[in-house]
């Protein structure tokens, strides 16, 4: 996606909290929301077209736009900037402290930051204050543990975006991203790029207009800090050593010593530079070359975890991996008629370019009322699908909703209701502070309906901003097992959702899964590699992925058969 939109999106998102925690009116704040999502979603690069082409980019929005592009900035975010002090702002990063709380913590108590939040709340003095109970801010203090983590990690969408731009602007015989990067792992703390290139790469890499300060520089390394506060590493290696240091720089570190306990008992050397006997090259120019010197399997990199892996590999019983080339469809999409912001002809038009043999448009169910869905309008889209379907007789369309999952575990729509749905994913949107108890059952209750064949995002966790519910995963994905109710591996990489450590966990009670982009725009559809990615990790073959099934043993599993 093209930079100009993402960093314009992230101005008027700013615009837009900063108007809320000045007591602007909501249905103008949510206004500057939906036109920033549209903004990040929209497919082409704002600065190349006029951006009142953008869906739900009015006249007022433009002009600030167009000022944005101008100049980085707009008059009224400068204006607001200025009016709201530095440390409401801070404040109200926490995740679940809204604009009235953070005012009333800056005014009343003077705390201006996270780190004196959480003094104060550590050393009593807000003890008894109204509204923060006990459990508020046991609440608030695990947010500000969280955003410290988040803040010396990214999510694997950010990272990736940043690693492909600077790989783009750099000129070199061979260059690729490695590190946890290329291990596909959700979040990443820095950025490690090899290139085969002349020593004239570093100087144009220290020259690039996303580095904000360079940390070391050198003919073979370079270290730089970019703009958006991420490190990256670019090493320069030698062609002929290229897939030693791939495999070294790749990692995990707990890996890379288990195969070199190998190269050390049979009298050999590994490193970055290649397998050695002695002064003899046993392999270097290729990773395979490395794990076919050692006796073992080509381990992919998502598995390099020390997880059994290198066991496995020595045994030749390394699984083949499900891959994106595997995915014959998309279970879990959204329009513009509820929080989208494509149409269901350009969402339909983009799943059918990616060569996809169905695709499910699963737009929210009414209990989310902030989306103001009805059944009339289920409906209607439903007959708009059908007229659809004669224009792509080689892709399947299939009608769904995304349920919410009440705190009894009940869902939206009756029964007479959901079984005129293709398939119907069921999430949880609130109450995510229920016990692990409650959320247990909740979930259980969920797979216990048999109108419901996916669980979405089960966690809820959205990286950096909201932790994971607290549930008892063995016993949901017992049920799940039971009953046949696939879990969601979302690929919406700020929810990576199932993290891979529990995908494993609920393969072991023998569930399936349906890896889905939760697409709110056409280019979240490729949001799908990172969805493989976890699958990856997690061990999977495309036999435990339901949507690289052929259309009808798909069917079958939706119909219960």
């Amino acid at each position: 996606m093209a930079r100009a939109n993402d960093e314009a999106s992230a101005a008027l998102q700013e615009y837009a909290e900063l108007f809320a925690l000045t007591g602007g009116d909501a249905f103008r704040v949510r206004s500057y929301q939906k036109a920033a999502k549209a903004i990040a979603g929209f497919p082409e690069d704002i600065a190349t077209v006029n951006v009142r082409t953008v869906p739900g980019v009015g006249e007022a929005i433009a002009l600030k736009m167009e000022e944005f592009l101008e100049r980085g900035s707009f008059r009224q975010l400068d204006a607001l900037r200025e009016r709201v002090p530095a440390g409401v702002r801070n404040l109200t990063r926490v995740p679940s402290l809204g604009p009235k709380t953070a005012i009333m913590l800056f005014e009343d108590f003077g705390i201006d930051s996270p780190a004196a939040l959480a003094e104060a709340i550590t050393g009593g003095r807000l003890d008894g204050v109204k509204g923060l109970g006990p459990k508020t801010l046991a609440n608030l203090l695990h947010g500000i543990e969280q955003l410290e983590q988040s803040g010396r990690r990214v999510h694997i969408g950010v990272a990736m975006n940043l690693a492909e731009q600077v790989m783009a602007s750099l000129s070199a015989e061979r260059i690729a991203y490695a590190g946890s990067l290329r291990r596909m792992k959700d979040t990443i703390g820095d950025i490690d790029i090899l290139a085969v290139a002349g020593p004239e790469i570093m100087a144009d890499f220290r020259s690039r207009p996303y580095v904000a300060e360079v940390i070391a520089a050198g003919e073979k390394k370079t270290s730089i800090r970019t703009t958006s506060g991420l490190q990256v590493d670019l090493r320069v290696v030698p062609g002929e050593s290229w897939g030693a240091a791939m495999q070294y720089f790749t990692g995990s570190k707990e890996h890379n010593v288990a195969i070199r306990e190998i190269a050390v008992k049979k009298g050999w050397k590994l490193s970055e530079y290649g397998l050695f006997e002695g002064e003899r090259v046993l392999a270097a120019a290729e990773e395979e070359d490395i794990y076919a010197a050692l006796g073992l399997q080509y381990v992919p990199p998502p598995l390099r975890e020390d997880g059994g892996e290198v066991r496995a590999a020595q045994r030749g019983e390394l699984p083949v991996l499900v891959e994106l080339a595997d995915l014959k469809g998309d279970l879990h999409t959204h329009t513009d008629l509820t929080d989208g912001v494509a149409s269901l002809e350009d969402m339909v038009a983009a799943g059918h370019a990616r060569g996809y043999a169905y695709y499910a448009v699963t737009d929210h169910a009414p209990d989310l009322t902030m989306q103001r869905m009805t059944l009339d309008k289920a409906l209607e889209q439903r007959g708009r699908l059908r007229a659809l379907q004669a224009s792509y007789p080689d892709m399947r369309l299939l009608h769904g909703t995304e349920l919410n999952i009440a705190p009894d575990g009940s869902v939206d729509w009756p029964a007479e209701v959901l079984q005129g749905f293709d398939v119907c994913v069921a999430s949880v949107h609130s109450h995510f502070g229920q016990s692990r108890e409650e959320m247990t059952r909740r979930f259980i209750a969920a797979c216990e309906n048999p109108d419901v064949h996916v669980i979405g995002h089960p966690t809820t966790r959205k990286i950096g901003k909201r932790p994971a519910v607290d549930c008892d995963w063995d016993a949901v994905f017992r049920a799940a097992a039971r009953t046949g109710t696939a879990m969601e591996i979302d690929s919406y990489p700020d929810r990576s959702d199932l993290p891979a450590e529990l995908v494993r966990l609920a393969r072991h009670h023998g569930v399936k899964f349906s890896i889905d982009s939760d697409s709110h725009a056409v280019p979240h559809l490729a949001h799908q590699r990172y969805g493989i990615g976890i699958a990856q990790r997690a061990w999977l073959t495309a036999d435990d992925v339901i949507n690289t099934w052929p259309l009808e043993r798909l069917l079958a599993f939706l119909r219960r058969d």
